[in-house]
């Protein structure tokens, strides 16, 4: 999930190598190759699990992009919808604000916070947790917002303008999001006329993922994978257009009619 309102929040890296906490009230700390991992006793048992879908995530990320993480970050997992939200009221300066139940992750170029995966079935809709590709989807998703973070001009997306379609597209294409069942639920929003006229539209309403996802898909396909990486560093839409030497009703149409052969 992308914050709609961002305030970067930097924290110490502190440099312990398997080393643990013993209170229950504390981060455990864990460093990782690119990483370190915060997390309580109550997720000690679940760890080496994570664990996994982190290192798979954070390889399917730089794989796609042929580059690395540009620094090291931090993963948070919480225990609690309400350690994730005071997470999220901090860094977003928003005191009063709880969290959908939807929400279960987000990243920034130097954090990841995320709910304990296995307790989504619990604390969350929308996500269960046994359905390993869609978790590890999610997982790769906030990892790669983590890498756009690290290339953009706005590490934690607090300065951007009409490029939020591209900032979750390009997470939900890369990720494996952008699937057969949400590209079919395009090509009927498309065959329907039910398409957005601009770009800042495609991220809104229940097709948002779907619409932006191939929007992103198209760009990767007309332009290659080395250009669309360079798009990472534009804060706004003006920049990415004047990137591909093209304008918005251009995308729009051949994004239609890439849609239509796919």
């Amino acid at each position: 999930m992308k914050k709609q309102t961002f305030i970067l929040f930097t924290v110490l890296l502190v440099p312990v190598i398997f080393s643990w906490t013993i209170s229950q009230d504390k981060w455990i700390v864990e460093k990782q190759n690119g990483y370190f991992l915060y997390y309580t006793t109550s997720d000690k048992h679940n760890i080496i699990e994570y664990k996994t879908y982190f290192e798979d995530g954070k390889k399917a990320v730089e794989n796609f992009f042929q580059s690395s993480f540009k620094h090291d970050f931090n993963i948070y997992i919480h225990t609690s919808r309400a350690s994730l939200d005071s997470a999220w009221q901090k860094d977003w300066n928003m005191p009063d604000f709880k969290s959908q139940c939807w929400m279960v992750a987000s990243g920034i170029a130097d954090k990841f916070d995320i709910i304990s995966p296995k307790m989504w079935d619990n604390l969350a809709c929308e996500h269960i947790y046994s359905d390993t590709i869609k978790t590890q989807n999610l997982i790769t998703h906030e990892l790669i917002h983590v890498f756009h973070g690290q290339q953009n001009k706005s590490p934690d997306f607090s300065d951007i303008t009409g490029i939020d379609w591209f900032v979750e597209g390009l997470a939900t294409y890369a990720s494996g999001q952008c699937d057969s069942i949400r590209i079919l639920d395009v090509k009927k929003a498309l065959l329907d006329n039910k398409i957005p006229e601009s770009l800042n539209k495609f991220w809104t309403g229940n097709l948002r993922y779907g619409l932006s996802g191939t929007v992103v898909m198209y760009l990767d396909n007309k332009y290659g994978r080395e250009k669309l990486t360079s798009l990472l560093e534009h804060n706004t839409l003006i920049e990415v257009l004047n990137s591909l030497e093209t304008n918005e009703l251009e995308i729009i149409d051949g994004w239609k009619r890439y849609i239509k052969e796919l």
